[in-house]
């Protein structure tokens, strides 16, 4: 367990970019990427990309990037997303907001994932930011994704706004798997 957490640790840390300045709520990157392996028998994350991220009360939770619906959100018309098996009634948004919203995970400097029908609300108003929205979540029981990482079931890689947006996540599985695999023993 200490092995997943501190590749964990690593991985979030290798996604911030310096460059940019950081506000002090949001220091860190608190978000990860699991690709699953082409081995990974469970269908409802066969050939998935998953956004992963942790609550301060360590609670998990991730949504399916490349499951794109053909369904709509009621109120806007917007497309829907299948983010995972838990909660499919639910609306989860991942968003950019200036200010970090209460009810909400922080994920990347500036970027948010929300289940709160309030979070949810204000994501759609703000027009001029980034916006997804899924039905349902992904989420473990404690120890779960351990014991997931121990049975070598997914790959990690760094999360980035550009990935969390993409328009066409229709490749996005094939593309990061190959990436994964390409890079060098030992390398993050």
């Amino acid at each position: 367990m200490r092995a997943t957490l501190f590749c964990l640790a690593l991985l979030i840390a290798a996604a911030e970019t310096p460059a940019q300045p950081k506000r002090k709520t949001e220091a860190k990157a608190n978000s990860i990427l699991l690709i699953a392996k082409p081995s990974l028998p469970d269908p409802n994350f066969r050939e998935t990309v998953i956004l992963v991220t942790q609550s301060p009360d360590q609670h998990t939770v991730g949504v399916i990037l490349n499951r794109p619906t053909t369904r709509r959100y009621d109120r806007t018309g917007q497309s829907l997303y299948f983010g995972g098996p838990v909660m499919r009634q639910a609306v989860i948004a991942v968003f950019q907001a200036e200010r970090p919203p209460e009810a909400a995970f922080h994920v990347l400097r500036g970027i948010y994932l929300s289940m709160h029908p309030a979070d949810v609300e204000q994501a759609l108003a703000r027009r001029d930011k980034r916006l997804r929205l899924y039905e349902g979540f992904s989420g473990w029981a404690p120890g779960q994704l351990e014991n997931e990482m121990k049975r070598d079931s997914w790959y990690m890689l760094p999360a980035t706004e550009e990935l969390l947006f993409r328009s066409d996540t229709k490749g996005l599985w094939k593309e990061l798997l190959e990436r994964v695999q390409k890079r060098k023993p030992g390398a993050v």
